[in-house]
């Protein structure tokens, strides 16, 4: 099909039905990518009229989650993010909604761009602090506005109640469906104020799953009416509330589909039944990434897979291999009156990011370098209130002024801002461990803290820690009985059955630098730490 030539960036009218069908189709654009590639994606633009891209680092970023391969770095993403951007948005005769991933900031997929914490470190925020997930929604939406993004691929509605969890886990807001609920709320309302599309993911709930739906499919075998009171609650209170779009996740749930077998990617029962009918939702639904292998393998034919998509109550298609194929699978063997419910739905979205008003393109109100500030200044702000401290006796400093201290720092090492400010007011003597045994055999009679930074955020292969690392942990708070900081995801401290027997225990979600500097604070009683356990810990 070649598109007709329209009025550049006008509302479209009079379209075909192949060309309505074309615009639910958002396939994956990558910002490092080859000149075949880059064509491949005019070519969709130019000849089929598709509504929208999602944007990836590059093929090999995208790649990740099913084999190994080298992520290199682009120190130019950024800039080449905005080219592209203006580059597809010059071709296409209907605006082009540009959508991306950015959960914790364009950090998420692009160098140099600001990074905020993660959902299950503003999950640690105590109630009375919790409102500053919406600065974090506003300020990330500023970044994704400034790049010409209209469209952020979060929050995550997923309860985590399982720390085994291998792709949801820190994205989640926690284990209490309450703050799930409340955090969804501000961070869209930080997106909105910043004039930024939303999208709750990923209905009906994948917190409690054990299999990485990139890699395979997820089985949820809760009854129904503990799925309706825990995983469905926070998608049914969001439905509600006018929330721009819900993101359809690839799990099978059987309690709600009747079929083990089945994605909810791929369900009329869970997308039209429950979804649609029973929560009343009106916004767009859109599937999860159709290249993922929970769905990805399941059809041998063209088009089918995104045709059942569209099918099971899917308006928006992202991440289609096989566009062309589906466009012409959905045009002419779909109802096209659903298709146009769609369309309509999806033009809806585009007109309130202002499409039709000439918002597609790179709008820069303050220099990068002030952005980075505002981001640094809210993660210090957001340091002050989440940073956890397990101690019995919160209240008393874990190392007084000048006091001399041993730190031992396992893991990743790379916690200088920590160091240096521990080190203002005391001798402090920094052990890499090489040898266990030597470690051991050092005197006892200094205070000392231990550092433990996970290399990995994410639980597998005990998130990145060596079986050495975790019984050198065991040992030390044995024999010492240090102070016990750990940088990461809180599930890490299930690794360490004595962790509670440390002298005091003090958690960081985030790495950042300005997380360092309040974790030291709090170790030297400068700050009182009152961030809370987003989930619970078998310790």
């Amino acid at each position: 099909m070649t598109m007709e030539k329209k009025t550049a960036m006008t509302k479209p009218h009079n379209l075909t039905l192949e060309e309505k069908t074309a615009q639910l189709f958002f396939p994956a654009a990558f910002i490092n990518d080859t000149p075949e590639g880059i064509a491949q994606i005019e070519k969709l633009i130019t000849d089929h009229g598709i509504g929208g891209l999602t944007f990836f680092h590059s093929r090999a970023s995208a790649a990740t989650n099913y084999e190994k391969k080298e992520v290199k770095r682009y120190e130019d993403s950024y800039e080449r993010l905005i080219e592209m951007i203006e580059r597809y948005q010059k071709l296409s005769s209907i605006p082009l909604l540009i959508s991306i991933d950015a959960e914790w900031g364009l950090a998420m997929r692009i160098e140099n761009t600001p990074q905020f914490p993660y959902a299950l470190t503003l999950g640690s925020l105590p109630a009375e602090d919790r409102e500053l997930i919406r600065q974090v929604g506003y300020e990330i939406g500023k970044d994704l506005k400034r790049a010409g993004i209209h469209y952020n691929l979060a929050p995550l509605a997923d309860i985590n109640d399982n720390p085994e969890n291998p792709v949801i886990g820190y994205r989640s807001f926690g284990q209490d469906k309450e703050i799930v609920l409340q955090a969804c709320r501000y961070y869209c309302e930080g997106l909105e104020e910043a004039g930024i599309l939303n999208c709750v993911k990923h209905f009906p709930g994948h917190g409690n799953t054990r299999v990485d739906s990139h890699l395979g499919l997820p089985v949820i075998e809760k009854d129904k009416d503990a799925l309706y009171k825990n995983e469905l609650y926070p998608f049914r209170e969001l439905a509600k509330s006018g929330i721009d779009s819900i993101m359809a996740g690839h799990l099978a749930v059987p309690a709600l589909s009747g079929d083990k077998q089945l994605p909810a990617t791929l369900s009329a029962k869970i997308i039209k039944g429950i979804l649609r009918k029973e929560f009343e939702f009106e916004g767009v639904v859109i599937s999860d990434a159709l290249n993922m292998h929970s769905v990805s393998k399941l059809y041998t034919e063209k088009g089918k897979l995104e045709r059942l998509a569209f099918e099971a109550g899917n308006d928006v298609l992202c991440f289609s291999e096989n566009t062309i194929e589906g466009i012409n699978q959905i045009s002419q063997k779909c109802d096209p009156e659903e298709i146009h419910n769609s369309f309509e739905r999806l033009m809806k979205m585009k007109s309130k990011a202002g499409l039709f008003d000439g918002n597609t393109s790179y709008k820069g109100d303050q220099s990068r370098e002030n952005r980075k500030q505002v981001a640094s200044d809210l993660n210090s702000l957001l340091a002050t209130k989440s940073i956890i401290n397990l101690s019995p006796n919160a209240d008393s400093p874990i190392l007084t002024k000048k006091e001399a201290c041993r730190l031992i720092i396992i893991g990743n090492d790379e916690i200088d801002s920590f160091v240096k400010t521990l080190s203002r007011d005391r001798h402090l003597n920094v052990i890499h461990p090489e040898s266990h045994t030597r470690l051991l055999n050092l005197q006892g009679d200094i205070t000392t803290l231990l550092a433990v930074v996970p290399p990995s955020v994410k639980p597998l292969n005990n998130f990145g820690l060596s079986k050495e690392n975790i019984d050198l942990i065991k040992d030390l708070i044995e024999r010492w009985n240090p102070a016990l900081c750990l940088f990461g995801n809180p599930y890490a401290l299930e690794l360490i059955p004595n962790s509670r027997s440390a002298a005091s225990v003090v958690i960081s979600g985030q790495l950042f630098e300005e997380y360092q500097e309040e974790a030291a604070r709090v170790v030297t009683g400068e700050l009182k730490a009152s961030g809370k356990l987003p989930v619970e810990l078998k310790l």
